[in-house]
């Protein structure tokens, strides 16, 4: 029980540590995450698309 308590001790002690964003970081890090994977779904739809196509013109 006690390696339990000391645990959590020290989960809050690292938690304080934490360098956590203010408000305006949070949404610049969203949008470039957000941006980043529609263009990568955008990429892999087209790419799939295209050797789609081929393949049936093969097949």
């Amino acid at each position: 029980m006690n390696k339990i308590k000391a645990f959590f001790s020290d989960v809050k002690i690292e938690m304080s540590k934490v360098s956590w964003p203010n408000w305006s970081e949070l949404k610049g890090s969203t949008f470039v995450v957000v941006s980043f994977s529609i263009i990568v779904s955008l990429f892999l739809f087209f790419v799939d698309r295209i050797l789609s196509t081929i393949l049936q013109i093969i097949l």
